[in-house]
């Protein structure tokens, strides 16, 4: 029998934070983080597939590649619309409203997409993907976040967090089957039809987060309601829920929480330790295969050094949530930005060794995946419930301009005649920054909301 099974309250009133910690993370809980992990999993999926299909889009509309450039970025802005708006609602009408909302939008968008007849339509339905998108991560995270116990928290949520990489990845092979068969269309037929089906998975079994419930002044019988399930016959002399922020203090305005004198240094550094992430990643995502197979590599063999980046994120993810509940999380994650920069140095330096090259890129990429991962954990961490989802959105947002910036960086340094090294070696300089960054505010900053 659980801590909490013993001692559900303290009188007639229970903290729902504690009455988590004390509990044994139960079959419930794992459904919560396995619907979170699909949406964000579908998310990595809708993400990546125009990339997989431009190939064979610009050969049927008989267009050059290049016309598609706004048609990348036009989700890329969907996605930042729809990261700074979905935080606001979340944290005003609640995480399931906009999870359940912003699914609907990308997979619906997605699906209409498949039946784009030129250009400027794919356009406009990109970026209408795009905002379904951007909503959807952070909003998981906050979710999922508020229903986990203390003691393993950022192991939980960056696991989660790590089927965005999954589902980055799975395009690949999904497009393979699929693109030769069916056509371009059925690539984004797939990433929305499994959206729409999970949609009615998150309205029948995805709960509200009681804690968002409770600061908002939800009756105590509905608080009781999603929590009851975690440990059964437990709750029911228990009269009134608090959140350890509240302590009975009445919902204040989420921007006001994270704009508060207290948050506002923590916040500005978190979004400026994201967005130099994201400049790494979207520059190495974007142009690595291209950087390769300018080098002398096979299109081939680009692309499969390119894809062991991405995985690397998959294998480390894990490995830095368990290190963050155990270890000051600032430091861990600034070792791996740390990191991050060596190894792409490394990467530049062993053009011309086949396998010492992959496996540093597959290094590079635990490193910088991993620490980019582990970020949505952190703020979860470092914001209250009533302004949670609004800062978690808000860092996601804001670093979707870093992932805009390192696309148009590695473009830039391209076109100056910049080689493999050169433009490997500059990625030093962000990823330096990220980690002074990230361990600045680990010292100046390092409280965290219960």
């Amino acid at each position: 029998m659980s801590q909490a099974a013993q001692h559900p309250a303290s009188g007639d009133v229970l903290n729902v934070q504690s009455f988590i910690n004390a509990s044994a993370f139960s079959r419930y809980q794992w459904r919560i983080m396995i619907l979170c992990f699909l949406i964000v999993f579908l998310d990595g999926l809708d993400t990546a597939a125009m990339g997989f299909i431009a190939p064979a889009l610009a050969q049927d509309w008989s267009i050059p590649r290049a016309a598609l450039g706004p048609v990348m970025s036009a989700a890329l802005i969907g996605m930042v619309v729809g990261a700074l708006g979905s935080g606001p609602l979340a944290d005003r009408f609640g995480r399931k409203a906009v999870l359940v909302a912003s699914v609907f939008v990308f997979g619906g968008f997605s699906l209409v997409s498949a039946w784009s007849a030129n250009v400027e339509q794919l356009i406009v339905l990109r970026f209408l993907t795009g905002i379904g998108l951007g909503a959807g991560m952070p909003n998981a995270t906050t979710l999922l976040s508020e229903y986990t116990p203390e003691r393993s928290r950022s192991l939980l949520v960056t696991t989660m967090f790590c089927g965005f990489n999954l589902g980055m990845a799975s395009g690949g092979f999904i497009s393979a089957h699929l693109i030769p068969a069916y056509g371009w269309h059925s690539l984004l037929v797939a990433g929305g039809v499994l959206p729409l089906a999970l949609v009615v998975g998150l309205v029948l079994w995805l709960p509200e987060s009681a804690r968002y419930m409770v600061v908002r002044g939800f009756d105590a019988a509905r608080v009781r309601r999603v929590l009851e399930p975690i440990a059964p016959g437990t709750l029911g002399g228990v009269a009134r829920f608090t959140v350890p922020e509240t302590k009975g203090a009445p919902a204040r305005n989420a921007f006001a929480i994270v704009f508060s004198r207290d948050l506002a240094p923590g916040t500005l550094l978190l979004w400026l330790t994201y967005f130099m992430g994201l400049v790494i990643v979207y520059l190495l995502t974007s142009w690595l295969p291209t950087l390769l197979a300018e080098s002398g590599a096979s299109m081939e063999r680009a692309a499969i050094v390119g894809a062991l980046f991405q995985f690397g994120g998959v294998l480390s993810a894990v490995g830095v949530g368990w290190a963050m509940d155990r270890f000051n999380p600032h430091y861990v994650i600034g070792l791996f930005y740390g990191l991050a920069g060596v190894f792409a140095y490394a990467v530049g330096l062993s053009l011309g060794h086949e396998w010492l090259l992959a496996a540093l890129v597959l290094v590079a990429g635990m490193c910088i995946n991993g620490a980019q991962s582990a970020m949505p954990s952190l703020a979860t961490r470092y914001y209250p419930t009533q302004g949670r989802a609004t800062g978690v959105s808000w860092m996601l947002g804001i670093g979707r301009f870093g992932a805009i910036l390192g696309a148009w960086i590695g473009a830039t340094l391209l076109g100056l005649g910049w080689d493999f090294q050169q433009v490997l070696t500059a990625l030093v300089v962000p990823a330096g920054l990220a980690a002074a960054t990230i361990v600045v505010k680990g010292i100046a900053r390092p409280a965290e909301a219960a």
